[in-house]
């Protein structure tokens, strides 16, 4: 769907600055008041515990108005149904990653979109989805890491009328709920999504009964040109005018395995203007690593990765102020490449682990940024993995625990980064009490994983370590990133380590890959999880020697890690605390400087990269 030309009548309406101020903190209300009763009504432990679900909230014109999170599109749904068409109490579903307009990325993700009415008409549009723990395909959890189509990840649903004037549609529901191996717990996610979403549709209806239709529109077109503005008169001048190019990379799909997937980038700054042209990106893979980008004129796109230029912005307290709605797409233009590419597959190309490319696009616009501003940007953080069991529990009936485990950020010019966190918004790791209370599983060890935030003047922030025992006989599944090249340090900075989960480590360990469909687990064995550290940033032999002591103290950095990476001697002081050795530190760091053969470079992707280089890489054991 094309994006539409501005609506210049909105702007003939004067809109006060109290009633503009009333207008966007009661959107930002109702989205959050959506979220919140997503949160206490569904069933599913990766909504309900993991939070991996977003709402958004559009203008009539599928304007995105709010950007506390990140949403889809109902782009698809006024595509196929025109907006004369609908009628209050109408619920539309979607999850087809092809016919959804660049919306939804993988079928576990089915989304509801209601209109909202006044006077008769529809003036606004609500929209929830959330990543449902199951949604049919071949492997339980729907992410077959060894799909080779869409046919085998799922039940894909176009958008569908899924109620009509408040009357469901019985016969498509009792489709979905067949299609799943949880049919109650997505029935009750449906349930939670639609209702939050048609109370979010009231309150948008009393905003439009407070003000009227013209007030409330010119405040919305308000909303838009203020995000617009803050891009292009106060982020974009922090970029000369020129071209910058940069590739990252995917290093696995599950069939090829091991093997560079490029992602390519050039960003041309022009003015008021970037274009982003993402030609000489690899082919389509015949696994499940691609996402379909390309519709829409690229907005899904632009909202999703433009939230990286904030970081230019004067102080990390502004950055935190600007939100990315709609008005963003203005300043950007996407050069997509042909069909048939990583970013624009065919169908029926597999999807399910899109979020690798999805979060690479990130780190590739972050890495291009960076060195046309002498890298004053985070070094990378974005990746993602999804771990989980399925089997037949103790009572006999079939279980299926999913989690979406977090890692560290990457450090930044201003601050180490933060341990243990997500890139999907408020969501959280899966509490110990509830996968030993649900699942027959025992979590012995959830700790920080010491040493695997890269070194640097700033420290990437540090991955999770989290270990599983198996009470019965089961299989594990796994879908991650960034299992040989791990998350990049800038500007001198060095590589975090990258993800690892084995089997075992009790006995003889067995190492996994990062899409793995099933490996078997027997009854006491121990599933070894370890995340993602962030990139470094910065001359790891410039940190204070201070701080160094004090992650050693706080078992963050390892005292072999110390000495190593950053130079530092440590002793012990009267208290039993380490302490720097002055003396000796700074003939430590002396001798490390004159070993080095060249200066830093502003990007280290770590050894994993040189060894995929080299095809030094060999895939790990694998299942199915």
């Amino acid at each position: 769907m094309t994006m539409q030309p501005r609506d210049v009548t909105a702007d003939k309406v004067a809109v006060d600055p109290i009633v503009l101020q009333i207008v966007e903190g009661t959107l930002n209300s109702i989205e959050a008041e959506i979220e919140y009763a997503i949160e206490r009504t569904a069933r599913s432990p990766m909504i309900r515990e993991a939070h991996d679900y977003r709402v958004g909230l559009f203008d009539r014109r599928c304007r995105k108005l709010t950007g506390r999170s990140y949403s889809a599109m109902p782009n698809a749904v006024v595509r196929d149904f025109p907006v004369e068409t609908m009628r209050p109490g109408d619920v539309f579903l979607m999850n087809d990653t092809y016919l959804t307009e660049g919306s939804i990325g993988h079928l576990p993700d089915l989304c509801s979109t209601v209109p909202v009415f006044h006077d008769g008409e529809v003036v606004a549009f609500i929209q929830a989805f959330g990543h449902h723990d199951d949604i049919g395909g071949r492997v339980p959890g729907s992410m077959p890491g060894t799909a080779t189509s869409v046919f085998e990840e799922g039940l894909a649903v176009p958008p569908i009328k899924f109620y009509d004037q408040g009357v469901r549609n019985e016969a498509a529901f009792t489709i979905i709920k067949r299609n799943t191996r949880v049919p109650e717990m997505l029935a009750a996610d449906l349930d939670s999504e639609m209702q939050a979403c048609l109370m979010g549709a009231r309150r948008m209806a009393e905003l439009f009964a407070r003000f009227g239709k013209d007030t409330v529109e010119a405040c919305f077109q308000a909303i838009l040109d203020k995000c617009r503005d803050i891009f292009a008169d106060e982020l974009l001048p922090k970029i000369a005018d020129g071209e910058y190019a940069w590739e990252d990379y995917v290093e696995h799909d599950g069939l090829t395995d091991p093997k560079l997937h490029k992602l390519a980038l050039k960003m041309i700054k022009r003015g008021d203007k970037i274009t982003l042209d993402f030609t000489g990106t690899d082919p389509q893979s015949a696994g499940p690593i691609n996402w379909p980008a390309d519709y829409a004129d690229g907005a899904f796109l632009i909202k999703w990765i433009a939230p990286i230029l904030r970081n230019l912005a004067d102080t990390p307290e502004r950055a935190a102020e600007i939100d990315v709605n709609e008005g963003v797409c203005e300043v950007f233009d996407v050069i997509f490449p042909p069909k048939g590419t990583l970013i624009t597959p065919e169908w029926p190309a597999p999807t399910n682990a899109r979020s690798f490319v999805l979060l690479r696009c990130l780190g590739l616009l972050a890495g291009t940024v960076a060195q046309a501003v002498d890298g004053r940007v985070p070094a990378d953080q974005e990746t993602i993995r999804y771990t989980g069991f399925f089997g037949v529990g103790r009572d006999g009936k079939p279980f299926l625990s999913r989690e979406v485990l977090g890692g560290g950020s990457g450090g930044r010019w201003y601050a180490d980064g933060n341990d243990a966190i997500h890139i999907v918004p408020d969501s959280r790791n899966q509490p110990a009490e509830f996968t030993e209370t649900r699942f027959p599983l025992l979590v012995e060890k959830l700790a920080l994983r010491t040493d695997s935030g890269g070194a640097g003047f700033r420290r990437g922030g540090l991955g999770y370590e989290k270990h599983y025992r198996a009470l019965v006989d089961c299989r594990t599944i796994v879908t991650a990133d960034r299992v040989r090249l791990g998350c990049y340090g800038v500007n001198g900075g060095a590589a975090g380590q990258p993800f690892c989960v084995t089997v075992d480590p009790d006995g003889e360990a067995r190492r996994l890959g990062g899409l793995v469909d099933g490996e078997p687990v027997k009854a006491g064995q121990v599933v070894r999880v370890v995340t993602t550290g962030g990139g470094g940033w910065g001359d790891p032999l410039l940190r204070e020697p201070e701080l160094v002591a004090r992650d050693v103290t706080e078992g963050r950095v390892s005292p072999e890690a110390a000495r190593e990476d950053y130079g530092v001697v440590l002793a012990v002081g009267a208290d039993g605390v380490a302490v720097p050795d002055t003396k000796a530190t700074a003939a430590l760091r002396d001798e490390i400087r004159l070993r080095r053969a060249a200066p830093l470079p502003m990007i280290d992707r770590g050894p994993g990269f040189q060894a995929m280089l080299r095809g030094a890489c060999k895939p790990w054991t694998r299942t199915s």
